[in-house]
């Protein structure tokens, strides 16, 4: 009982954590993306797929860099904070990846969307794919292995150990336990006494 109440605590704590963590990334990529910007002029919206990504690319490897690299990384860690406000260790790997990219392309495109009466601010579809990219890769990048040292732990196996050698060593120690128990209990017992033999008279 004590070793379940343990594990739904630290879930609930999981969930908190996570949930705070997603409130608070989701107010910074709002303030980033939704506020009102005070510029000259803005280019026309781009609705072709790639065609911002190729401009991008021609203008140099640091304006592609900072574009490119920006549009990955606003909606990565969305990546790994709906999983973890989710709070479940044990699912499948493809539809946890599947719900959680599902997730972050709603939320780029309702993103894309406000934008179009944000002054100042310019619909890019291929913003909508980076975004996407961006949190199906952080996914991959910690979401199975933080799942499956998680659950390592939960069951109370150490992480470098593997099942069977467990299994195996503590078989060897029983064995090694036993046989020890065997020659306390012959020395214990010590040497057969003889019994002289009786002549008898004729």
């Amino acid at each position: 009982m004590r070793q379940g109440s343990g594990g739904r605590g630290a879930a609930i704590r999981f969930r908190a954590a996570g949930g705070v963590l997603l409130a608070a990334h989701l107010l910074v990529v709002a303030w980033i993306t939704l506020r009102p910007l005070d510029v000259p002029w803005v280019s026309a919206a781009n609705l072709q797929p790639l065609a911002g990504i190729k401009a991008d690319l021609e203008r140099g490897p640091e304006q592609a860099a900072r574009q490119i690299g920006g549009a990955l990384l606003l909606l990565a860690p969305l990546g790994v904070l709906l999983p973890l406000a989710g709070g479940r260790l044990v699912v499948s790997p493809l539809a946890s990846l599947a719900r959680t990219v599902a997730v972050g392309a709603l939320l780029s495109l309702g993103i894309e969307l406000l934008q179009t009466g944000v002054p100042g601010q310019v619909v890019d579809v291929d913003s909508l794919l980076l975004n996407t990219l961006g949190v199906a890769l952080a996914h991959l990048a910690v979401v199975p292995a933080v799942r499956a040292r998680l659950r390592r732990r939960r069951d109370g196996r150490p992480t470098g150990v593997r099942r069977g050698q467990g299994s195996s060593q503590g078989a060897a120690s029983q064995g090694a336990a036993s046989a020890g128990m065997a020659s306390q209990g012959v020395a214990s017992q010590g040497a057969t006494p003889k019994i002289p033999r009786v002549g008898i008279a004729p």
